[in-house]
């Protein structure tokens, strides 16, 4: 199989997972998988940071499982800004919708962090499927889950300013980096340009953000690291409280 950062490997490639036109993406609700199936990985791969895992354009048929790190989902926009849809941390898993579906995927995905990442063999996914109307359910029920927190977070985006999307992402993105056992709940290992591929915006305006939070303590650190210093205070300027 050709698209694992173009190197044919049937066994642990993946490629990008699509946005289809109805919206669903990958997002923190998950299909849970039992310990028995999760014992049937087919290889078992490390990345570092930075290192690309999968690439775009080719249908393959294998799914992966993150043990232990950060992996990165993005797309490019029409105007050829980065947009990290999602960061997905410890146990979540990575194109096992598209496998079901037997389609493309197209984000790329890349290390956010030195990570291991356990690869399964798709037929195992479709066999569950197929065989256990209960797992069909959970399919059907998380699926419901990511449309509806897609909807929210772009209604949400839409009527707030950078600064409250800053701050909101900030609150999202710490619960995210607390399922990663190396981080503290109130502590980010995020590149300012990742931090700006998220949300999206410019990096410069990014910046300028957190400059203000930082001037008024509620957040603190540099050189790719953001602390959360007031949690309440961020909270209130993700509900739309101007910073002075």
């Amino acid at each position: 199989m050709d698209g694992l950062t173009h190197v044919s490997d049937r066994r642990s490639g993946i490629d990008r997972v699509g946005i289809p036109a109805g919206g669903g993406i990958h997002l923190n609700s998950r299909i849970v998988l039992d310990d028995e199936f999760l014992s049937c990985r087919s290889s078992i791969r490390r990345f570092r940071r930075g290192e690309v895992i999968a690439g775009a354009g080719v249908l393959v048929d294998t799914f992966a499982r993150v043990h232990s790190g950060l992996v990165s989902a993005s797309t490019m926009l029409p105007d050829g800004r980065e947009f990290i849809v999602e960061i997905i941390p410890k146990s979540g898993l990575i194109g096992e919708l598209e496998v079901l579906r037997r389609q493309t995927l197209n984000l790329e995905y890349r290390a956010s962090s030195n990570c291991e990442l356990h690869f399964f063999e798709g037929r195992l996914l479709r066999d569950m499927y197929a065989s256990d109307p209960s797992f069909r359910e959970k399919v059907f029920s998380r699926a419901l889950a990511r449309i509806s927190e897609l909807e929210l977070r772009i209604i949400a985006n839409a009527a707030s300013t950078l600064q409250a999307r800053l701050a909101s992402t900030l609150l999202r993105l710490s619960a995210v980096y607390a399922k990663d056992t190396a981080n503290n709940v109130d502590e980010l290992i995020i590149s300012q340009n990742d931090l700006a591929a998220t949300l999206p915006a410019s990096r410069e305006k990014v910046n300028q953000c957190l400059r203000r939070l930082r001037e008024c303590k509620i957040i603190d650190g540099g050189q790719g690291k953001i602390r959360i210093l007031n949690r309440k205070a961020l909270e209130a300027c993700a509900n739309g409280v101007s910073v002075k």
